[in-house]
């Protein structure tokens, strides 16, 4: 039985089809269910959906998939606070060091009874756990092997970096863009997601003065190393089906600003009570006062992980509101790590809207990333990929690719060559900062060297982070 398909009958006046998981109604015998039954699948409380084929038989591998996606979900929602208190506590510890010149030297000063220094977490000075991982500000332009002078060449240098640091809080970010990047800060924001009833979502808005024509940087957040809601968002194989649009992931689409029991509206009402505003209609607004200011100002939007699923999806719905003049000014759509968004009919309609507008979309994949492999292109999910795909190997070799080699990540006969992929990758971290290689800048943190280590055992998991990314941008070449 085919999971995505289609159905006349739907309760959601905003999409013709759908299909919801609710792990927090799923007991442990539904869990159990799941696997052990292959009936009833659309009766049962803890999923949502319209069709009645899902009251026939459902084949084992689209109930184990179902079981995972909820089981993951269910694991989330029981340690959401003990999680976020753990990030709380190794963040403090890790800019603790930061502030104090090191583990050792702060053991030192406390033993000698020195003033030991407090990190402030809104300081301008304050990492996340990502930062943590890769420190790295700078953007660091001589280094890059992309042509200089071409467009390209702009946007790369900058979009990786930007979507990167989005990780970070204002002070952070403002600092950066100002002092080291010498651009213009809009502002960083948080936005809120109507599902969740909180502010879930944060992006920033940087305008580079530097070049002939102004160009604006829209950068989303990704996933937060820490966060319950920003995970479940990621294994969430919840979907809506939007007419003309095709079926994409719901949980991206939450966060970007989907209104509960309404969908896509052109227009909503003023947030009041100092709410803060969903990001596609706000980020809409204020790129339009933007823009208008200068008539050759064009735009760009990136983002890592869920940050990019949400710089592919804005420019999504800016075309099913037919925002002409806003696509007009988009210049490019820069993506790393990003996971699949929707099905085939969202390709097309996508593929439509990119081709018509001439916007640029360039999908970068690192190696053995797993998260540009979720959610699953099988036949019952049947999410895709489309754009140029980017690829670079653990060499930072380049290839312009349709898809990415091992496209799902659970290639059984590839398992030993991850494995050996991810102890060269922990070697190559002694190797690159070498001088005659990369150099100092190169060298990596004691926490990626852990993350490596890991790696070992779970091939795919550091390579998301942003640090192969940003190395990939300026070291990488066409093979």
């Amino acid at each position: 039985m085919n999971i995505m398909g289609r159905s006349n009958s739907c309760n959601k006046s905003f999409c013709s089809n759908y299909m919801l998981l609710k792990p927090e109604e799923c007991s442990a015998l539904d869990l159990a269910g799941i696997l052990f039954s292959s009936k009833n699948m659309g009766q049962r409380k803890f999923l949502d959906c319209p069709y009645e084929q899902m009251t026939t038989k459902v084949l084992f591998p689209h109930r184990w998939i179902i079981f995972i996606s909820i089981l993951v979900q269910k694991i989330l929602l029981a340690i959401a606070e003990p999680l976020a208190k753990l990030g709380n506590a190794t963040e403090y510890w890790l800019n603790l060091q930061n502030v104090n010149g090191g583990l050792l030297r702060l053991i030192f000063n406390f033993l000698r009874g020195k003033v030991v220094v407090v990190p402030d977490k809104k300081s301008a000075t304050f990492l996340s756990f990502v930062g943590n991982l890769d420190k790295r500000v700078e953007l660091d332009i001589k280094s890059t092997n992309i042509e200089v002078g071409s467009r390209r060449y702009d946007e790369a240098i900058i979009t990786m970096m930007a979507a990167k640091v989005a990780y970070e809080n204002k002070a952070f970010i403002a600092s950066v863009v100002k002092d080291h990047w010498k651009m213009d800060l809009v502002d960083s924001y948080d936005f809120w997601n109507d599902y969740e009833e909180k502010a879930t979502t944060q992006a920033f808005v940087l305008q580079d003065k530097n070049v002939g024509a102004e160009l604006i940087i829209v950068a989303f957040r990704g996933t937060e190393f820490f966060s319950s809601d920003d995970w479940i968002s990621d294994f969430d194989l919840s979907w809506y089906e939007i007419p003309g649009m095709g079926k994409v992931h719901a949980g991206f689409m939450k966060a970007l600003g989907l209104q509960k029991n309404r969908g896509w509206p052109k227009h909503i009402e003023q947030t009041v009570n100092n709410q803060p505003s969903p990001a596609y209609y706000f980020l809409r607004k204020l790129l339009k006062q933007i823009l208008e200011k200068n008539e050759k100002a064009r735009f760009v939007v990136t983002g890592h992980s869920l940050g990019g699923a949400l710089a592919i999806l804005f420019p999504a719905i800016l075309g099913f509101h037919e925002e002409t003049w806003l696509l007009k000014r988009l210049v490019g759509v820069y993506t790393y790590g990003q996971p699949r968004v929707g099905d085939e009919i969202f390709v097309e309609y996508m593929k439509g809207k990119l081709a018509k507008h001439e916007v640029p979309y360039y999908r970068v994949v690192y190696c053995n990333d797993l998260v540009p492999r979720l959610p699953y292109d099988n036949s019952t999910f049947m999410f895709k990929h489309f754009g140029t795909c980017i690829y670079y190997n653990s060499l930072y070799k380049e290839k312009i690719l349709d898809e990415e080699p091992n496209k799902n990540g659970w290639d059984v006969l590839l398992f030993i060559p991850k494995m050996l992929n991810a102890a060269w990758e922990l070697i190559r971290s002694f190797i690159l900062p070498l001088p005659c290689f990369g150099g100092r800048k190169y060298k990596e943190s004691g926490l990626l060297f852990i993350m490596r280590v890991i790696g070992l055992l779970f091939p795919g998991v550091p390579a998301h982070c942003p640090q192969d990314y940003v190395n990939a941008t300026r070291l990488g070449s066409s093979i």
